[in-house]
């Protein structure tokens, strides 16, 4: 297995060696062990953890949040990790349900052509996650 120093590490993920030593002091990574020369290895599993922690930041989890779900992740099966995440994805439709309804009385005062506009942008996005739920959905004989 590759293992990487945080120099390293972070040009991969695209962040600093600050960020690193900052999610390290939190507990979000761990190094796998240590170089002769007493630096901080990190492997390939980190590397995939640091960028899921980056695309969580992305997705507007604090990292308290982060945190819990990737200790959650860590104590789970593959099968329960599959549950997790539709469960996941089943709280943000249901978040994103929320912000619609909250978004419809300011939608209705918009002028046609401010419309129009916003409905361009959302639609196509919208189509694009329903399509790919559907694909993993059929994939995963869940319907």
């Amino acid at each position: 297995m590759k293992q990487y120093r945080i120099g390293e590490l972070a040009k991969l993920a695209s962040v600093s060696s600050r960020t690193i030593d900052y999610y390290t002091s939190l507990g979000l990574i761990e190094p796998s062990g240590r170089s002769e020369k007493n630096y901080r290895l990190y492997n390939d599993e980190t590397l995939i953890r640091l960028k899921r922690i980056e695309q969580m930041k992305k997705d507007k989890f604090t990292l308290d949040e982060i945190k819990a779900s990737l200790d959650e992740w860590s104590k789970v099966s593959p099968a329960e990790q599959v549950s997790q995440k539709l469960a996941d994805l089943e709280l943000q439709l249901t978040r994103l349900q929320r912000e619609v309804k909250e978004l419809e009385p300011v939608i209705k005062t918009l002028k046609p052509k401010q419309a129009n506009k916003f409905y361009t942008r959302v639609v196509p996005q919208t189509i694009a996650c329903i399509e790919a739920l559907m694909i993993l959905m059929n994939k995963n004989n869940l319907m």
